[in-house]
């Protein structure tokens, strides 16, 4: 294709991994770094480079790809990468890594003189694996060109927050977007599990709310998860949305707002993960209901 480009990613959990395929089968070239080498492995076979180095993997790139665990893992690696930086290159920033690490990776990026992108994305494994992402996305107009490519191959569209990466709006309207999401998640978990305890048939909920404003099919998605058992193949697994939800509730209390349902909610991800939970996916809150784990 004429207009393919190199993208650098660093970073192939469940969604880096779908990312980069996506990329690649939009013909650019891709080359992929991750901590653990035999997860980026796989993406062989669809035509990345597996570098042994984020320095390696960052070499000769148009544009680099951040999706790790958190914002100390993304700086960590991006300077690692220091030494095949060059100034111009543009940096898609997608780690959800909370306000406060999104102004140390931007005061970085500042640093090595590269175009800065807070750019998290909005779905989970089936919508990355789709390219049906949201991008929600923040930087400078000058530099759009060069990330757009990269956008529209792993997304279905692109929200524009600001042209300041720094500022985190993107991260910002993510943290919100994600409030909501493990909000939801907790309500459909403790929801079926007081069904359990009371003796009620969990279907009766659903059917109770069937065609209301209270059904959604994110309800309808994650009950069939914990009625059925099926959790060991997350969409967002435990660990990272305690993560997540303390990032939320880090952000309220710097902003002067007490999240209660977030602070709360981060303490039930945190007992599903003790019990053994956390790579599961974060419906397995539903676990942190009871005592006996194996309820």
């Amino acid at each position: 294709m004429a207009d393919a480009i190199t993208v650098s990613v660093l970073g192939t959990g469940i969604m880096g991994a779908a990312m980069a395929r996506n990329l690649a089968r939009a013909g650019h070239r891709v080359r992929v770094w991750n901590r653990t080498r035999a997860k980026a492995e796989p993406l062989a076979a669809d035509g990345a480079h597996v570098a042994g180095t984020p320095a390696e993997a960052v070499e000769g790139a148009d544009v680099v790809l951040t999706i790790l665990y958190d914002g100390p893992a993304t700086l960590d690696a991006m300077r690692q990468a220091a030494p095949s930086l060059r100034p111009g290159m543009a940096w898609a920033q997608s780690t959800t890594a909370g306000v406060e690490a999104v102004g140390e990776l931007a005061a970085f990026a500042d640093e090595q003189g590269l175009a800065f992108f807070d750019a998290p994305v909005l779905g989970t494994k089936q919508p990355a694996e789709a390219g049906q992402l949201v991008v929600l996305a923040a930087g400078p107009a000058e530099a759009r060109d060069a990330v757009r490519p990269v956008f529209e191959a792993v997304g279905s569209r692109t929200v524009w927050t600001g042209e300041d990466g720094a500022r985190a709006s993107a991260t910002r309207l993510k943290l919100v977007v994600n409030s909501w999401v493990l909000a939801v998640t907790h309500g459909t978990a403790e929801a079926l599990s007081l069904a359990k305890a009371l003796g009620v048939d969990p279907q009766g909920l659903l059917d109770a709310v069937e065609g209301g404003p209270l059904d959604m099919g994110y309800l309808r998605a994650k009950s069939a998860l914990i009625l059925n058992g099926d959790l060991s193949s997350p969409s967002f697994a435990v660990s990272t949305a305690e993560k997540d939800a303390r990032l939320i509730v880090q952000a309220g209390e710097g902003a002067g707002v007490r999240l209660d349902v977030a602070a709360a909610g981060a303490e039930r991800f945190r007992r599903a993960a003790a019990q053994g939970h956390g790579g599961d996916d974060m419906a397995a809150s539903y676990y942190a209901s009871f005592d006996d784990p194996a309820s």
